[in-house]
């Protein structure tokens, strides 16, 4: 069985879960608690409400449904709020696509339909099919710069303008512009889940950049991978730590 203090450090995040890999793998768990309930913790200065948001981010981009679940009902415990919950997993649908992000969608409804929250949840959406893509180019400009994103338009062949488009549309418009998270929080959610899905290293790196530009310095941004490394492994966080290196290391 765990230690004392790792079954405590577990009962403390998820106390109507029980540990199912307790009987059949003790030594699992016990080094799973110790890590990522211990080790983890002190090394990741990110707020309990924010490490658990992106953690799941994580989790949504790796496609780990069933961990989604348990981390979901601990956020929750700790405070973080239904619509943020939901806000997270709209968050996700443009960089994973909605044939991995439903399946979230989907979690998140049966486990706050569990604890009884009325759905749907308030709107939090602030445009519409006319304001959408002026919306969202201004708060995609804020988030990467005016110039670049003029340059992408500029440097998209004429058969690929409608690319450049929707992400200004439905990336930006239809995603960023919502309320129930602010616009530092979705950034730090869009790098964990570039983390976790794996692959998107120049991805990566555009929204470390983006980070950087909208508040997230480095010291959160090390956190943010630190709290990340249980979840999405060693190599996919030391791809982001290097991103990270590269744009702030003597920068």
């Amino acid at each position: 069985m765990p230690t004392p203090t790792a079954a405590a450090a577990h009962d403390a995040f998820f106390p109507d879960v029980v540990p199912t890999l307790a009987g059949t793998d003790p030594e699992l768990v016990e080094i799973l608690a110790n890590f990522a309930l211990e080790d983890v913790p002190a090394h990741c200065e990110l707020e309990i409400r924010t490490r658990l948001l992106t953690q799941l981010a994580a989790l949504v981009g790796a496609g780990a449904s069933a961990e989604f679940r348990v981390i979901a009902g601990a956020a929750l415990t700790v405070g973080v709020s239904p619509v943020q919950l939901k806000e997270l997993v709209y968050q996700a649908v443009p960089y994973v696509g909605i044939g991995r992000a439903l399946d979230f969608v989907h979690a998140t409804n049966d486990l706050l339909e569990q604890l009884g929250v009325p759905l749907p949840l308030p709107s939090q959406s602030t445009t519409d099919r006319e304001t959408r893509a002026a919306a969202g180019r201004a708060v995609q400009e804020q988030i990467i710069g005016s110039d670049r994103v003029a340059a992408q338009y500029a440097n998209a062949p004429d058969d690929e303008q409608h690319i450049q488009q929707w992400l200004s549309a439905h990336c930006f418009g239809d995603h960023y512009t919502r309320t129930g998270l602010d616009l530092p929080t979705r950034e730090l959610l869009t790098l964990a889940i570039l983390v976790g899905l794996g692959g998107a290293d120049n991805q990566v790196r555009g929204h470390v950049a983006a980070n950087l530009n909208v508040g997230n310095g480095r010291g959160r941004l090390l956190a943010l991978v630190s709290g990340l490394v249980p979840f999405v492994g060693y190599p996919r966080a030391l791809n982001a730590l290097a991103a990270i290196d590269a744009l702030t290391v003597d920068a």
